[in-house]
């Protein structure tokens, strides 16, 4: 009886270990694709911004309008450099609270 029941604590135990070992691979994939995700708006934000940019040159716009423009052209590239950050944030919180969880467990 006793045999059996340290085994089922073995199991047990392998069975956390190994669920928590996919969830950090989950996460690792998962910091992957937040990047890759980054970079692709990152770059589309720049494109968009620099197309603006060449439609507008050339074009006879007062200067409070153009400085207006700029201003939000650079309200974009904060609100998205903001995003990413929080979302980094984010997932680092839940890697910390992954680790921590799986020191709890033994």
């Amino acid at each position: 009886m006793r045999k059996l029941l340290v085994a089922w604590m073995m199991v047990f135990a392998l069975i956390c270990f190994s669920a928590s070992w996919v969830r950090a691979q989950d996460l690792k994939q998962e910091k992957q694709a937040i990047k890759l995700r980054h970079k692709v708006e990152w770059k589309t934000l720049k494109e968009r911004q620099k197309l603006w940019k060449r439609s507008l040159k050339g074009q006879p716009l007062p200067r409070a309008e153009r400085i207006r423009m700029k201003h939000e052209m650079e309200r974009e590239r904060r609100e998205l450099r903001e995003g990413h950050n929080d979302e980094m944030q984010d997932l680092k919180d839940r890697q910390r609270i992954l680790k921590e969880s799986r020191a709890a467990d033994y």
